[in-house]
């Protein structure tokens, strides 16, 4: 998946990561989701998440190497929440280089 679906945003060597509208649209409605688990060490060339949604099937590489130090629970629980624009909500993991 091309960079431009998702965003980063850096503070203090840990890079939250999340899905862009742009990506979302693309995707469609989100129903499912697998996420990494904290703790887990991921290159550039691993899957980061593994997306379900109306138009696609979507493994979704780590933009970044690094340890995952937070997921995003309630996404995991509720994968429909990734289909909102509220960053604050939607990230699916930290990640610390």
């Amino acid at each position: 998946m091309n960079e431009k679906y998702y965003w980063m945003e850096e503070n203090n060597g840990v890079v939250t990561v999340g899905l862009t509208d742009e990506g979302k649209d693309e995707l469609g409605n989100i129903t499912f989701v697998s996420l990494p688990k904290v703790g887990d060490s991921l290159t550039k060339t691993d899957v980061l998440i593994n997306v379900e949604a109306d138009k696609a099937v979507s493994d979704i590489p780590s933009p970044v190497e690094g340890t995952v130090v937070a997921i995003n629970e309630d996404a995991a629980n509720d994968p429909s929440i990734l289909n909102n624009s509220d960053k604050n909500s939607t990230w699916v993991a930290k990640i610390e280089k």
